[in-house]
């Protein structure tokens, strides 16, 4: 008996030399479509960090006469003793969490209250996104416009209300951490309540009809049924932020610069200055790995947290 279209009789096994081949031209067609995504991700990202933590291990300083020497852990040693650095570290933990905690909390409300039906609902989803439509250094020259001493909106606005002659928001002692994380929070918020809003869509309709009709309020339908819905939404959008926050630069380096006295220095400030003002590169790139670990302990956390979420279901 024959056969057609190249099929193999029955009883006997197909040869698998087509299907290999098919297979490995499969493979060479995924790699050449990934290669173009993947070429820039191994120059602009991966190659410089590797090279920044072989720098962290050397004493490279500016100048192109200086030779460079292998220190081994040298500049680990000498960040352990280095108080500046772990108050700029302390600095950074404040405003990351506390930017963080208050961009979650502002962004929740913000989208519960834009998944209901208002009217002009439209408009108001458009104007919440404008900060983030708005360049870091372009908000920081307006804030710093907001926070003027002299002829700040925030300063006018207290004179009128009868309540003092204002104050230098972003050079007071007391004032400038929370006037830079109220900045923060501002720019980085909508984001956040973009991603919480489509997690909230994406929660059935009929559970919190079911709910209603159970006698559930407005708080135990939210208890119950919103957020064990947005929890993987929410976890995994307050993780990202935090390491966004924590890596923040552009925006405090336009607002304060650092000051006043070092309150708002940044890691990131820290490791800027050694860098470029005092020329110190090995002991920056060490500064910049002590970072990226801390970052990694942060993502450590948020996937096995997904994980066991994942098991738990």
């Amino acid at each position: 008996m024959t056969t057609t279209g190249g099929a193999a009789p029955p009883g006997r096994k197909a040869p698998r030399g087509g299907a290999s081949a098919g297979r490995r031209g499969r493979d060479g067609a995924t790699w050449f479509l990934v290669l173009p995504a993947l070429i820039p991700i191994l120059v602009l990202s991966v190659g410089p960090l590797l090279y920044g933590i072989a720098l962290a291990f050397t004493d490279a300083q500016s100048g192109r006469t200086r030779s460079t020497r292998w220190t081994g852990t040298l500049n680990f040693q000498d960040l352990l003793h280095d108080g500046l650095f772990w108050e700029s570290f302390r600095i950074g933990l404040l405003w990351a969490v506390g930017v963080t905690a208050w961009q979650f909390v502002l962004a929740l409300g913000l989208a519960l209250l834009l998944n209901t039906d208002l009217r002009l609902r439209w408009l108001a989803r458009a104007l919440a996104i404008i900060p983030w439509a708005m360049p870091e250094v372009v908000v920081g020259i307006m804030w710093r416009l907001v926070y003027n001493p002299d002829a700040g909106i925030l300063n006018e606005t207290l004179r009128d209300l009868g309540l003092g002659d204002g104050r230098d928001w972003l050079t007071g002692l007391a004032t400038a951490l929370p006037a830079v994380v109220l900045v923060g929070v501002w720019a980085g918020m909508p984001q956040t309540t973009v991603a919480l809003l489509a997690g909230l869509q994406n929660t059935p309709h009929e559970l919190h009809e079911a709910a209603a009709l159970d006698g559930a309020g407005a708080w135990r339908r939210f208890r119950t049924v919103t957020w064990p819905a947005l929890a993987p939404v929410a976890l995994a959008v307050t993780a990202l932020n935090f390491i966004w926050n924590f890596n923040s630069f552009a925006l405090v380096y336009v607002l304060t610069g650092g000051g006043p006295g070092g309150r708002t220095r940044l890691p990131m400030l820290f490791a800027y200055e050694e860098a470029f003002r005092y020329g110190q590169f090995g002991y920056a790139a060490a500064m910049g790995c002590v970072m990226v670990a801390v970052i990694s302990v942060v993502l450590a956390v948020f996937l096995a947290g997904r994980l066991k979420g994942g098991e738990d279901t």
